[in-house]
């Protein structure tokens, strides 16, 4: 038996039986989590829609998610292709609208971004956000671009959270807007990252790598859940001058356009013999939404930008979409996925 294999097993030891949902040795309050990066750290410090902590968010209990999902993390505090800087004076405003516009576009059917993992840093949001979430079940995103920064992290989790207080801890291996080969590094990522961790460990898979390879590797090395999919590379240029609309160039995809490749890639881990619990996003904006992935093999689903990103002005109905996700809540809440 594996280290990994060996941590999974102490942890669904250790941890008591209460009421929600359990994938694997994954704690979750119900079948519905939120995607990472869409709300943020879980609170913010600035309530604007920059900072990933969307208008809706205000009118949804948190709390009641399966899990939210942070916003990736890394080992330094990185600007990207954005900014972490969260106080603007209003005569500053304009060119904060700016970068945003060149971080985030909605296209025909969801939405271009390009943010770079931009964020505080590993250190800031533990000791800044983390313990202002504590009535959430937590799932902390994690990125880097060595097995080295992955372990770091990791440790420092480790340090700041006890074992069993949070959901887990997602490593995103899979971003296209950092411009770096993630296929380099994903073996030694999950061999020297996965073992060292006293939080179950999630893997981000994208639709552009080789996802039925990363999926055995994830479960060949301890892995408890995959998360299915990241978003999908594209472009948007401007049709007067040829140029990229994002600063990045390529940006990820997100939204309604990329549920029928959520449900293809949940469809074809199953079909090829992948048995860890899969958390699909991608899309999801209804209940049968939901149900579509959970035929397709999903053991939980994730709310992403098609959910809680809107255009400047209808944001105005933020609390009309709040309510739609907290009835949605309730359904899942009640929802038993149909057997495998």
């Amino acid at each position: 038996m594996s280290v990994a294999q060996e941590r999974n097993l102490r942890l669904v030891r250790d941890v008591p039986a209460e009421p929600g949902v359990r994938l694997g040795d994954i704690r979750l309050r119900n079948r519905l989590v939120t995607s990472s990066s869409l709300l943020g750290y879980g609170v913010a410090n600035a309530k604007l829609v920059p900072y990933g902590m969307s208008p809706i968010s205000q009118f949804v209990p948190l709390e009641r998610f399966g899990a939210v999902t942070t916003r990736t993390v890394t080992v330094e505090p990185r600007e990207g292709h954005f900014t972490t800087r969260d106080v603007w004076p209003l005569t500053e405003l304009p060119a904060l609208v700016k970068r945003y516009g060149q971080a985030l576009r909605q296209v025909d059917g969801g939405w271009l971004n390009a943010f770079g993992w931009c964020n505080v840093g590993i250190d800031a949001y533990l000791r800044d956000y983390y313990p202002r979430t504590r009535e959430q079940n937590t799932i902390i995103s994690v990125g880097g671009f060595s097995a080295e920064e992955f372990v770091t992290l990791v440790d420092k989790v480790n340090a700041a959270v006890p074992s069993g207080e949070i959901a887990a801890v997602e490593f995103n291996v899979s971003c296209h807007n950092v411009n770096f080969d993630f296929d380099q590094i994903i073996e030694s990522v999950l061999a020297e990252a996965v073992p060292r961790s006293n939080h179950p460990v999630v893997l981000k898979l994208s639709p552009d790598y080789d996802y039925l390879a990363h999926a055995r590797l994830a479960a060949r090395h301890g892995v408890s859940a995959l998360t299915a999919i990241n978003t999908v590379k594209g472009l948007r240029l401007d049709p007067d001058t040829g140029r990229p609309l994002l600063k990045n160039g390529f940006g990820g995809l997100s939204g309604r356009a990329i549920k029928p490749i959520g449900l293809r890639v949940v469809k074809e881990l199953r079909d090829a013999g992948v048995t860890l619990p899969i958390i699909a996003t991608g899309g999801i904006r209804s209940f049968d939404d939901c149900r579509e992935y959970f035929w397709a093999g999903a053991d939980a689903v994730s709310l992403g930008s098609a959910s809680w990103f809107a255009s400047y002005p209808g944001y105005a109905l933020s609390p009309l979409y709040g309510l739609r996700i907290r009835n949605l809540l309730r359904r899942i809440e009640a929802y038993e996925p149909p057997a495998r």
